[in-house]
């Protein structure tokens, strides 16, 4: 499929702009074809007038409808075959392989939505009938349900282009609620995003979607971004990226005459404690671990393990030697893009000159200058230097880890304390040391979203159990969450509806349950109908 590099807007390609730019292959650094149009003022509101005429009928389509829409967009970007992942690969770096397995991801989630809305008991239905007689006042009948918002503004994302960006978890389950969606793709994988937007129109084609349910634009320059954000018919954005952008964005989002949900993924260190006994009985298996995690896809994970935390003694100076060989041994890898590369070398040198961090190692394989490379780096400091200075608790994206010692199991605890908020915090050790560490989990359940015990977080299963969140700087709202099902709620608010004739209500608080969901009827979940 030969690519046009256009703006794709109610299904139409659209180029009106003289701005262009080109993808970077990062193992080459060398320009992709073709020209990519970045999106005018005038195109974003298009997609956006599109998306709210596209929401008078897609916002009360049948769940049925949606699902079946989402099944075909997981059919079709299956039916790019090869010519995506190619595209991918020559536009990340990222490994043939791990793209086929997002791929995979990408396909599962949203089948995931759609037996999801098929299902239907995700939209919450709460009913209390009325009781006329009561006394000293009558009770009315109030029925509530979760409804979708309107038009989502989605912001692809550079580290996964396929499970985070066109069709990936914010727009599968933005459109899964109801909402049609508005994609800023990302400009370090333009031309991967197109070939997934195509496929996701074929689908709505097919299905009989309205025209503005889904269109993309492109866009190098944070114009493009703050229009899409500031724009008044944009009613919830979704956005994975760094915390400079998205505090940006998100502060552009409460400055708006009606603010709106922001919601953001952005900076998480996602510290590992280490226990108490913990290192004498599996050193080795845990060395390997935590390298294998640090350096997952070069340490481009959101989930990155980027501090470590464990007591002084024996066991630290065999840890820092274990993982001092490790690293050495390492060749480097190549980052998503240069802009990447460029934060990741800005916040090692810094690291390098701060004092009281000692650099402990670093791979021996040096970046090649011409291509997006990093090294793997390990930094160790004190927990009394990291409690006395701001920059060592921010995230630095990519192979780098800060490893901190501490003296007592107190001082642990004030290092957590000291964190900021993070997706994951992991415990390693055994059931009793962990019964010892009680303050230290009260703490960390205060500052992460997801608390592992004795494994790595750069794994992040969807399913319908999983918070990929947590607070602030890692996400802007620490009560949601960006994978598994209950992502679908981000897109929706509740309505109640009071005294409503029954014909009326939507169908999910009707009397007759036909669609067979679960209710909470008069505070009893039930799938029974309701007797009047």
């Amino acid at each position: 499929m030969e690519l046009h590099g256009k703006n794709l807007i109610g299904g139409n390609p659209v180029a009106s702009s003289d701005k262009t730019f080109q993808a970077i292959d990062p193992q080459r650094s060398k320009s992709l074809d073709p020209d990519f149009f970045e999106a005018c003022e005038n195109e974003i509101d298009l997609s956006l007038d599109l998306a709210e005429e596209a929401f008078q009928s897609f916002g009360q389509s049948d769940p049925s409808e949606r699902a079946r829409f989402l099944d075909l967009i997981a059919d079709e970007v299956e039916a790019l075959g090869d010519a995506l992942i190619e595209r991918a690969h020559l536009e990340t770096a990222l490994p043939m392989a791990r793209l086929t397995g997002e791929r995979g991801r990408t396909c599962n989630q949203l089948r995931m939505f759609a037996n999801l809305i098929r299902e239907g008991s995700w939209v919450g239905a709460r009913i209390d009938t009325a009781i006329p007689d009561r006394e000293p006042l009558p009770k009315p009948d109030i029925r509530r349900m979760l409804q979708p918002l309107g038009p989502v503004v989605v912001f692809g994302v550079s580290n996964f282009p396929l499970a985070f960006s066109a069709a990936g978890g914010d727009s599968a389950s933005a459109l899964a609620a109801g909402c049609p969606v508005v994609l800023k793709a990302h400009p370090a994988h333009p031309g991967t995003s197109e070939l997934v937007t195509r496929a996701l129109l074929k689908a709505a084609e097919t299905t009989g979607m309205p025209q503005g349910v889904f269109s993309m634009v492109h866009g190098v320059s944070h114009e493009v971004g703050l229009r899409l954000v500031t724009h008044p018919l944009t009613q919830a954005v979704g956005f994975t990226g760094s915390q400079k952008a998205g505090r940006a964005l998100f502060d552009a989002a409460a400055r708006r005459a009606k603010p709106i949900p922001f919601y953001a993924e952005m900076g998480s260190v996602n510290p590992v404690f280490v226990l108490s006994g913990t290192l004498e009985e599996r050193l080795e298996s845990f060395v390997q671990g935590y390298l294998g995690s640090l350096t997952l896809g070069v340490g481009q994970f959101c989930t990155n393990p980027g501090l470590l935390v464990a007591l002084a003694g024996e066991n630290w100076d065999l840890l820092m030697h274990q993982l001092s060989r490790g690293i050495e041994a390492l060749g480097c890898g190549t980052m998503l893009h240069d802009g990447i590369r460029a934060a990741y070398e800005e916040g090692v040198d810094r690291l390098k000159e701060q004092e009281g961090v000692r650099l402990v190692a670093e791979s021996e394989a040096k970046p090649n200058a011409e291509k997006t490379e990093a090294q793997t780096f390990l930094f160790e400091t004190s927990a009394e230097t990291f409690l006395g200075e701001a920059f060592l608790k921010e995230e630095v994206f990519g192979p780098c880890g800060l490893a901190i010692k501490c003296k007592t199991p107190e001082e642990m605890v004030s290092v957590a304390k000291a964190m900021e908020g993070s997706l994951t915090a992991t415990v390693h050790g055994d059931e009793e040391s962990l019964s010892e560490a009680a303050p230290l989990l009260s703490c960390l359940r205060r500052k992460a979203g997801r608390v592992i015990f004795n494994g790595f977080p750069t794994g992040v299963e969807v399913c319908p159990s999983m918070m990929h969140g947590g607070p602030y700087p890692a996400t802007t709202d620490s009560g949601v969450t960006s994978v598994g099902t209950a992502a679908i709620e981000r897109f929706a608010r509740p309505v109640a509806y009071q005294d409503f004739p029954d014909n009326v209500l939507p169908a999910e608080l009707r009397n007759k349950n036909e669609r067979g969901i679960w209710r909470l009827v008069n505070n009893r979940f039930t799938q029974e109908d309701i007797e009047i």
